[in-house]
């Protein structure tokens, strides 16, 4: 897809889009157009259902009189709720609404209604933005599809009175877009192809934008310690890989220490020798949901050259039944000298994070950390599928991320935690086990399992096994791999710790 700003203009073939508030409101370009073709427009939405409401769309064919082939009412709401959100889901419906329609071109009339506060320029970047998000595709294991079934959509070119700022203002959105597009290929990469060892190459190509890439290797983790993260891949005839990729944006802070952020990388999990039921066991593939989220988020910040300061750090492992298993009983020695009883084999990502929780403490000192992880199918009991669970041990931090989900549509929830789900995870044998004694407060009592391997530190754990795939279209992400949490931590490291 292909994104152009220019001067109001109306084109000479092709598709016109047109945003309408609600109540049917059209802005000074769409009360034009209406004139100009006859009061079609008006007619149109007089004779359907279609009132402003965001979202919401309206296909009418371009009477005689004007040379273009159709007009696409787009909804935006009341200008009172105009947000950068309103602004991308009308970008992502103008996607939805052509792809099939074998146009390949669309002109955008941007009119803002009265109310809004979302400068012309940025409003038009919006747009494209959401408009870029929504396309996003995964076809590249298809070799027989028709091409009628293929998107049609080729170009999409925002008519705004300043068309330069604009081009600028998505300029700062287009890495992070593409940033998304790249999490959502790793997400939707099938198992035999992304491995602990293939994730890990591939992660040495982000040099290209900038970061600084380290893998450890199964001989070197060995010698650091990690006994969580490789119990968990001993299974597997694939070796475990830690990656580590810094971004140092802020050479010269007064408060040089990162930001750290961990990921959950099990590139496929089986449930080992507690191994999983057959039906939808597919979807395993995406339980490395968190380490391509934090691998997506560096790649951003790089890609945008962000005044901050950050280390992302990704525990890849597959969990696999075979001889070389772990067991339910075996007992391992993680990095930070603590004990764990591993009652549950299909318990392992917090095993993974452990380890890397301290190494990255030990190793680059942070200022606070936040892990991703597809940890628990609990949340999803708890959250369904339209928040991810929060927890954390600092309610600063856990402000400022409730506060960058709700910005940018990747919602989080707040779950408690307490002494007495932690008393739940002691151990008879060992300095603790890996779940819980019933099924009760999965979610809570994972949570508080990683909190037994972080240091007097604000910290923060994000269980994004709810959202980190979708099996219907929204907005601005389509159904498979979300890359649910890069936009989240790209505005949490923008709003408050870039530049400071």
């Amino acid at each position: 897809m292909k994104f152009a700003f220019a001067k109001p203009a109306l084109p000479k073939s092709g598709t016109v889009a047109v945003t309408v508030a609600t109540d049917r409101a059209l802005g000074a370009a769409g009360r034009d157009l209406d004139q100009k073709t006859g009061g079609t427009l008006s007619r149109a939405m007089k004779a359907s259902r279609f009132t402003g409401k965001k979202e919401e769309t309206l296909t009418i064919l371009a009477p005689a009189g004007v040379e273009f082939d159709r007009v696409l009412l787009v909804g935006i709401g009341k200008g009172e709720d105009l947000s950068d959100a309103a602004l991308q889901a009308a970008g992502g419906a103008i996607v939805a609404a052509l792809d099939k329609s074998g146009e390949t071109e669309v002109s955008v009339l941007l009119d803002l209604p009265d109310g809004g506060t979302v400068a012309p320029d940025a409003a038009a970047a919006e747009l494209a933005f959401g408009a870029q998000l929504r396309s996003y595709r995964f076809d590249k294991y298809r070799t027989t599809e028709k091409k009628e079934a293929k998107p049609s959509l080729k170009k999409i070119i925002v008519l705004t009175a300043e068309p330069d700022a604009a081009k600028r203002a998505y300029g700062r959105l287009e890495p992070l877009a593409e940033s998304v597009a790249y999490t959502r290929d790793l997400v939707s990469e099938p198992a035999n192809v992304l491995n602990p060892e293939s994730l890990a190459d591939r992660c040495k190509d982000l040099a290209d934008v900038g970061l600084q890439v380290e893998v450890l290797d199964l001989k070197k983790l060995r010698k650091l310690g990690m006994g969580a993260l490789i119990g968990v891949a001993q299974g597997s005839a694939f070796e475990p890989r830690v990656v580590v990729m810094r971004w140092d944006g802020a050479p010269d802070a007064e408060d040089r220490r990162p930001l750290a952020f961990i990921g959950k990388g099990v590139t496929f999990d089986t449930g080992g020798i507690s191994i999983k039921p057959a039906a939808g066991m597919e979807d395993m593939k995406w339980d490395m949901g968190g380490a391509a989220v934090v691998i997506g988020t560096m790649r951003a910040l790089a890609a945008r050259k962000a005044k901050v300061n950050a280390v992302g750090i990704v525990g890849l492992v597959e969990n696999m039944p075979s001889g070389t298993a772990q067991r339910p009983g075996d007992v391992v020695t993680s990095l930070s000298g603590q004990t764990i009883e591993v009652i549950n084999t299909d318990a392992e990502g917090r095993l993974v994070l452990a380890d890397c929780l301290t190494y990255a403490q030990e190793t680059f000192k942070p200022r606070l950390l936040v892990d991703l992880a597809t940890l628990t199918g609990a949340v999803i009991i708890a959250l369904g599928h339209e928040h991810a669970g929060l927890f954390a041990n600092d309610d600063w931090l856990a402000e400022n991320l409730l506060a960058a989900g709700r910005s940018v549509g990747e919602p989080l929830w707040r779950l408690p935690m307490g002494d007495a789900y932690d008393k739940d995870i002691n151990s008879d044998i060992a300095d603790m086990k890996n779940v819980g004694s019933g099924r009760g407060a999965g979610s809570i009592v994972g949570a508080q399992f990683l909190k037994r391997f972080v240091d007097d530190l604000p910290w923060a754990h994000i269980d994004i096994a709810g959202v980190a795939w979708s099996k219907k279209d929204t907005a601005t992400v389509p159904k498979g791999g979300t890359a649910f949490g890069v936009r989240l931590l790209d505005r949490f490291v923008a709003s408050y710790h870039e530049g400071k």
